[in-house]
């Protein structure tokens, strides 16, 4: 049987060289080869506040105490029981009902996101989520092999209800997600609209998930209703991660559902996705949770004195946050991006993402220090567009 690789058609056949972006070309799927990775920013020697990271390291004390916990870890071995104890730790935390649900690890949301995909892929499924949003919803989807609609916010970030379930009349998806606070909006959905579509989801059999990313910036989490009526959406995931929470290098998320589900979806999670470091160190965090609520409402004070300040500031549209992020709306967000990047401050030019974020910047809260540089870097961009 001839194969693919000395077909006559191919240059291998005339003893023409292979290289690497040949084999790329032959091999890769085509849809795999028309898109774009995941952008990551070069943020060395600037201001980093394009990712929605929590700015404070660890104490030195804390470092010393978490350096010793990761050097007794045995790393031959691995991971074992102690994933176990952070599923319990975190269900604990997470404050998730104790009877008739169950929690899945992810190597981040990220990971998650695709396992849902990975999980959920039969003929015809698709995947619906409001837009903009998080990329990795549409991202996920594509890569799997699923269709994916879009359904626009309203002007304002708010759901279109009408829209949104039309959408899921017409397409029946398989996952509707719904960020809750959102990205790159940074606000909380009205809930008796998600509760609508939640129960249109239902009636039509398709899952909901809904992504608390934010959730320790937020003032509001739907594990409330969860605890309050656990049985009242059999559909519904809830999503979270450690990142925001102070941990983005350890990359832990966690889905949080109904046993019956949890456990069928979580057959299509590799073994051991879960480092035992990345467990450990989830745990020392888990231990000194005190240390990251005090983290956690700085950033909320520093956010409410952003709010205040960029409100004031002339030519800039500002909206509400329940995140650790802002969304504003500037003249020229290329030019003031660039005006802020050239004075030592990076934040995220989301304008070209969706036509309701024209010329919309992303910025990150941090320190007091960092945002005091912010601000002024905006402004010296902003008066810039006026010279």
């Amino acid at each position: 049987m001839q194969t693919p690789w000395t077909a006559p058609d191919h240059p291998a056949a005339s003893g023409v060289p292979l290289q690497p972006e040949d084999y790329a070309q032959r091999v890769l799927r085509a849809d795999v080869q028309g898109m774009h990775a995941y952008a990551v920013q070069d943020a060395r020697g600037l201001i980093k506040l394009d990712a929605m990271e929590n700015p404070y390291r660890l104490s030195p004390a804390l470092q010393a105490e978490l350096g010793a916990r990761l050097g007794a870890v045995e790393i031959n071995r691995y991971p074992g029981p102690r994933i176990e104890v952070l599923r319990e730790a975190l269900a604990v935390y997470a404050g998730m009902p104790r009877h008739g649900y169950a929690l899945m690890l992810g190597n981040g949301s990220d990971e998650l996101i695709s396992l849902l995909a990975m999980a959920c892929d039969r003929p015809g499924a698709s995947i619906l989520a409001p837009e903009p949003g998080f990329v990795m919803y549409a991202m996920s989807a594509k890569l799997q092999g699923l269709a994916y609609h879009g359904v626009p916010l309203t002007p304002d970030f708010a759901l279109d209800e009408a829209a949104m379930a039309e959408a899921i009349e017409a397409h029946r998806p398989a996952i509707v997600y719904l960020a809750y606070p959102n990205n790159p909006t940074a606000n909380l959905w009205d809930e008796a609209v998600m509760e609508r579509l939640i129960a249109l989801q239902a009636r039509l059999g398709g899952l909901v998930v809904i992504d608390e990313a934010y959730q320790p910036f937020s003032s509001r989490s739907w594990i409330d209703r969860l605890r309050v009526q656990p049985h009242h959406h059999p559909n519904l995931l809830l999503m979270r991660t450690l990142s925001k929470f102070g941990l983005a290098g350890v990359r832990l998320g966690y889905l949080i559902g109904p046993t019956a589900l949890v456990q069928q979806i979580d057959k299509v999670r590799p073994p051991y996705n879960v480092s035992v470091l990345n467990a450990e160190c989830a745990l020392f965090a888990l231990d000194h949770a005190d240390v990251f609520a005090v983290q956690a409402a700085e950033l909320r004070a520093q956010r409410a004195m952003l709010l205040e300040r960029l409100a004031g500031l002339p030519g800039v549209q500002v909206w509400p946050s329940e995140a650790n992020m802002i969304l504003i709306r500037v003249p020229d967000a290329h030019a003031v991006f660039a005006g802020m990047k050239a004075r030592g401050v990076l934040v995220k030019n989301v304008s070209a993402l969706h036509p309701l974020l024209a010329n919309c910047l992303r910025l990150t809260v941090g320190t007091p220090e960092e945002n005091a540089q912010m601000l002024q870097a905006l402004q010296a961009a902003l008066t810039d567009l006026q010279a």
